[in-house]
């Protein structure tokens, strides 16, 4: 029998050794407080904590030989338990670049990071608090009260965040004064806690307490600063309002760029786009950024669309930005907020005595676009003038504030600041009547759209 050489034999168990130990299994586990969630890895039930699960050992350590098993993608574990807020953990670092002990390389491959991972789930009536406002489906869509784009900015800007995570930053914004946050899911996916930088640079942990497994959503909760703190928060408007072709503003924090910054665009269309995931998505050439992602689409009344996502980036290719449509939002807080239908939304598992005065602040919103009682944002008090600009169709509609004669439509009025009754007359068809409430130094826009048929 031939004789190995001693290098050859060396050569050979270490290649053994290597080929072992990339072999062997090691065990994942994964825990929670309380116990019994269900477990999923990559959409797929497998368990509940406490979960273990043995893997490759190639899963858990680099290997360098090509019998060694490796996972060629990210693996994520989906947390679930009745009453508590869905949880996410990311286990995996990654990709890198595997290349054997010649210097091939053979594509890459991710690592799980520890061989347990623990999760403390939030009850959801701790975690879902406050009102949500929303504008009904169900309001007549013949009033029209647009701000000016100055008017716009001012009014949203102070509820939208930038988050930034260890690896990622984007935007989001408040839903409720409580503190509960509306982002991408792409933008909190990995992390437990992000820091929120608001606007006034004030810095605050918000805890991811929910992502979505379709939509590209998530929501993410920070806690007041003080006990009698209320975030500014922005209405949200069914997607059925939005027309193509209508102006809209998208505020966030684009990269490389200053942060709660604004662009504006139209809606360019409205629809499914299963190439870039389900739901609702909103077509618009408003500039958006990395960065962006999460931030809010505003429509021409302050009130958020939708919640801007992607573009396309390639040669050639200018102009085309995507926002996941505030339905698909609302469709995602109803599961918290089951009660969602109409202007405001308390959540029922944590409803305070004082519910009232939000709830009424929100409605009001809804009505008249103005910010809700509950902001901690000090707005202009009704003292001073405004700008109101009217305009009708069919035109030369008589104009009526206050009871009293301001001429015809289109006209420009300069208006004490405050609440007023716009009355507006057209020859055989039915009065347009409205309420408003005009903000000092402001300038807003109202269309009065009358019924093209005559009464009889």
């Amino acid at each position: 029998m031939p004789r190995i050489p001693l290098f050859r034999s060396l050569l050979l168990a270490s290649f053994l050794l290597c080929f072992v130990a990339s072999s062997s299994a090691d065990t994942l586990k994964i825990t929670s407080t309380p116990p019994g969630a269900t477990v999923e890895l990559d959409g797929i039930t497998l368990g509940a904590t406490p979960f273990e699960k043995d893997f490759p050992g190639g899963y858990f350590h680099r290997t360098h030989t090509t019998l060694g098993q490796r996972l060629e993608h990210p693996m994520i574990a989906r947390l679930s338990l009745p009453g508590y807020a869905t949880r996410e953990i990311n286990l995996t670092v990654g990709p890198m670049n595997w290349i054997d002990l010649h210097g091939h390389n053979h594509g890459e491959y991710w690592l799980i990071k520890s061989d347990h991972f623990h999760a403390d789930l939030e009850l959801i009536s701790a975690a879902f608090t406050g009102t949500v406002a929303a504008v009904s489906s169900a309001q007549p869509a013949t009033f029209q009260l647009d701000l000016s784009l100055e008017e716009i900015v001012k009014r949203a800007k102070p509820a939208v965040v930038c988050l930034k995570g260890l690896n990622t930053m984007g935007s989001g914004f408040f839903v409720t004064a409580t503190g509960v946050i509306a982002t991408n899911a792409h933008v909190a996916r990995g992390d437990s806690t992000l820091l929120a930088l608001l606007p006034d640079n004030v810095q605050l942990q918000a805890r991811v307490v929910y992502i979505d497994a379709d939509l590209d959503i998530a929501l993410v909760k920070a806690d007041p600063p003080s006990p009698n703190y209320a975030f500014p928060y922005l209405v949200l408007a069914d997607i059925s309002a939005v027309q193509q072709g209508e102006s809209v503003l998208a505020v966030g924090n684009p990269g490389d760029a200053m942060l709660f910054s604004a662009t504006k665009g139209i809606v360019s269309a409205v629809g499914k786009f299963p190439s870039f995931g389900p739901g609702t998505w909103i077509q618009t050439d408003a500039p958006i950024n990395p960065g962006n992602s999460g931030g809010p689409l505003l429509n021409s009344r302050g009130q958020v669309v939708g919640l801007n996502t992607l573009k396309i980036t390639k040669k050639n290719v200018t102009g085309i930005g995507f926002a996941l449509s505030s339905t698909d939002l609302l469709t995602v807080l109803h599961r918290f907020y089951p009660d969602i239908s109409g202007a405001t939304v308390r959540a029922s598992s944590d409803a305070p005595a004082d519910s009232a005065e939000p709830a009424a602040a929100a409605t009001q919103l809804a009505e008249s676009s103005t910010p809700p009682a509950s902001s901690p944002v000090s707005y202009a008090p009704p003292d001073g003038y405004g700008q109101l600009t009217i305009t009708s169709e069919p035109d030369a509609a008589e104009i009526f504030v206050d009871g009293k004669f301001h001429g015809n439509a289109p006209a420009t009025l300069k208006l004490p600041a405050g609440s007023h009754a716009i009355l507006l007359k057209s020859p055989g068809r039915p009065d347009f009547s409205r309420t408003l409430e005009l903000p000092k130094s402001s300038k807003l826009n109202l269309k009065a759209l009358f019924d093209p048929s005559p009464t009889p």
